[in-house]
């Protein structure tokens, strides 16, 4: 068949690698991505690092021979894959992608190379692999054995000087072209070297470089290795020793316990400029073992202070049980006491020494053991704590009645271990009497309260319908009728506050005020209740703003009214006379938002917090004002508010007046909403 037939003539490998370079790197990289994916998600996406250069000198070997791979690149590529932790088999996999994106895209592109090109590039591809994997299993080989004989210094359990000494020494014997290592750990805002081997040990050691300062102070600040050509030259090493020494090669990385700094680690070179990707990789490992000694002695470290901070905890937790007025006692998972002071000891009838080692059961009076014990296992199974247990009987140590409040807590160490339960108890039985009494006085006034409030309606309405009646009198001269006016004001305001301590008796009785919802519509409403008002106040003007078509919804329309009339009375006894009291209604898609504003003097800064408290007044007391009231009306309000699931608010400033908002939501949230 015509060769023209078939796509045009055949390419040299070297003219194809060459063309479609960038594409068989996007190949190779999406196959690498797809098949380690799978099988670990972690691998950080620099995996193609080193595959242009090698791509490159293929394709140059391909048109000059062999010797135009340079066996560095090759080394450099193994290097970093051991260092990011891939295995032997991933390596070679890494080329068989390769040789696969090869073949697949002469296959896509119909493209046929020029005789014996094929069989050059896999021969190549195949002394590429070889050596690769070679560098990688010697490299690994190396730094196991170093690590090897790494661990074999630790087993008489040396001091940390001593160990690191010890590593730093196989570093050296390992990798020929080290003349000089040792080990900066941060102390403070400083890197001290604390270990030196090889050259200027002597006058390394105790050395300070500060943090951020000079190459290894500016490496630990950034977490990342550093590395110097010329050491003995280059200013930016601040060690002068080293400079003295004549190094070139200057090699250092952060010694790290996880995400914590432990200090730096540096090895340097007389005789070479630059160390082998070989080198570096042990070093790399040398340093990481070190690192986890580090960790390790400071852990121990802490141990031993943690220690006799246990023991000076003991002896001062002995003095606060034996001085404290209250009952303490702490025990173990099994319930078997460990320590209990002689108040704790006394209400269980026996003394200190019976309690240690024995259980709650034997210890505790048969009538409370299941009080006690219950919540003690609730402790031990939840690891949380129980308190404010109320328990009551005989009194042991008074021959009386008495009530204790008990509250349990787990014991655990510093690092959430749980060691036992913990219990204190305090006699509350002098406080439960008063507050029995003083729970007693206050039903009693409650009570009170709603009886006056409810018999009171009965002359109220009496004294309301006579004055109406008198004010039809057509008779009557503008004296009587100012007279008739003055009844009916002083009529509604006594209405309104009957209705408010019955509200308030209610809400504190225990059976909350009652609402029965409706769908009403809030403008009708509003609009009827300020008629009413303005017949009451008919020298005050009365505005009512209404925005949006939809204001109907679900509520009390007693309720709403009520509402309304509290904070419009409110606002009419704090605001000028001559000015007006708007009220403006607002449709919004889930609720309907009421305001009252008002202007005059702002709600005083210290009132604001307890303004919707009960018997809280809205301004400071003054004696000459004509305006008196229980302080229950803005209490009221927020009290239906609530029960309809809305929120209400107050906004006030110097020359804005007064304006308080209520969003009544037009269907009732679920329970468990929280209001925004």
């Amino acid at each position: 068949m015509d060769e023209h037939a078939r796509g045009g003539s055949r390419l040299p490998a070297a003219e194809f690698l060459r063309a479609n370079h960038d594409a068989l790197l996007t190949d190779w990289q999406q196959a690498v991505f797809e098949r380690l994916n799978r099988k670990d998600s972690t691998r950080p996406p620099w995996l193609i690092d080193h595959m242009p250069e090698l791509l490159t000198a293929l394709t140059e070997a391909m048109e000059v021979g062999p010797e135009a791979l340079d066996e560095r690149l090759e080394a450099a590529h193994a290097a970093a894959r051991l260092d990011a932790g891939f295995n032997l088999g991933e390596v070679a996999q890494e080329y068989a992608l390769l040789r696969r994106c090869i073949l697949h895209r002469l296959e896509a592109l119909e493209q046929r190379l020029r005789p014996g090109d094929l069989t050059r590039l896999e021969e190549t591809l195949d002394r590429v692999v070889t050596r690769t994997m070679t560098f990688f299993w010697d490299m690994k080989q190396r730094i196991l054995q170093t690590l090897d004989r790494m661990s074999e210094a630790t087993l008489d359990d040396p001091d940390m000087e001593t160990l690191l000494e010890r590593l730093l020494t196989r570093l050296m014997e390992s990798a020929l072209t080290v003349d000089t290592a040792a080990v900066m750990l941060l102390e403070d805002d400083a890197l001290v070297v604390r270990a030196a081997m090889g050259l200027s040990t002597d006058e390394v050691k105790g050395l300070r470089v500060p943090v951020g300062q000079g190459v290894s102070g500016l490496a630990a600040l950034e977490r990342r290795p550093f590395f110097v050509r010329s050491a003995a030259t280059d200013p930016r090493v601040l060690v002068g020793p080293l400079r003295r020494a004549g190094l070139r090669a200057l090699y250092g990385l952060p010694l790290m316990d996880g995400e914590r700094l432990l200090g730096m680690a540096y090895m340097g070179s007389r005789t070479a400029f630059a160390f082998s990707d070989s080198d570096v990789l042990l070093f790399h490992a040398v340093a990481e073992r070190a690192s986890a000694h580090i960790a390790q002695a400071e852990l121990h470290a802490r141990e031993h202070a943690a220690r006799k901070e246990a023991e000076r905890s003991l002896a001062l937790l002995d003095s606060l049980l034996d001085a404290a007025p209250v009952g303490i006692a702490f025990l173990d998972p099994d319930l078997h006491y460990l320590r209990i002071n002689d108040t704790m000891a006394h209400l269980n009838g026996h003394p200190v020494e019976a309690h240690r080692g024995r259980t709650v059961r034997e210890m505790v009076r048969e009538d409370v053991v299941e009080s006690v014990e219950r919540p003690m296992r609730q402790v031990l199974e939840t690891g949380q704590p129980v308190q404010d247990v109320l328990i009551q009987g005989p009194d042991p140590v008074r021959g009386r009645a008495g009530s204790w409040r008990v509250d349990y807590f787990p014991v655990r160490t510093p690092d959430g271990v749980l060691l036992g339960v913990g219990n204190t108890v305090v006699d509350v039985s002098d406080y439960k009497r008063a507050e029995t009494a003083l729970q007693q006085a206050i039903d009693f006034r409650e009570e009170l309260i709603a009886v006056l409030g409810h018999d009171l309606r009965n002359p109220l309405h009496a004294v309301n319908a006579s004055a109406f009646m008198l004010g039809k009198i057509p008779a009557l001269d503008t004296p009587a009728r100012r007279s008739v006016d003055r009844i009916r004001k002083a009529t509604a305001r006594m209405a309104r506050m009957i209705n408010d301590i019955l509200d308030f008796a209610r809400s504190r009785l225990g059976g909350g005020i009652p609402v029965t919802r409706q769908h009403v519509n809030m403008e009708e409403l509003c609009q009827g209740m300020l008629e009413e008002l303005q017949v009451v106040y008919p020298e005050r003007p009365l505005v009512l703003e209404v925005h949006g078509d939809d204001l109907w919804g679900d509520w009390d329309p007693d309720r709403v009214t009520q509402v309304l009339g509290n904070l419009v009375v409110n606002a009419l006894q704090h605001a000028r006379n001559d000015s007006p009291v708007v009220t403006t209604l607002t449709g919004e898609s889930a609720e309907v938002v009421m305001q009252v504003r008002n202007e005059g003097n702002p709600i005083p800064p210290e009132l604001l917090p307890h303004l919707f408290d009960p018997f809280k007044q809205s301004s400071v007391p003054n004696a000459g004002s004509k305006h008196r009231s229980l302080g229950l009306g803005l209490y009221i309000v927020s009290e239906i508010v609530q029960v309809h699931r809305g929120s209400v608010r107050v906004e006030t400033a110097a020359g804005d007046g007064t304006t308080f908002t209520v969003r009544w939501p037009r269907v009732p949230p679920p329970l468990g909403y929280l209001t925004p």
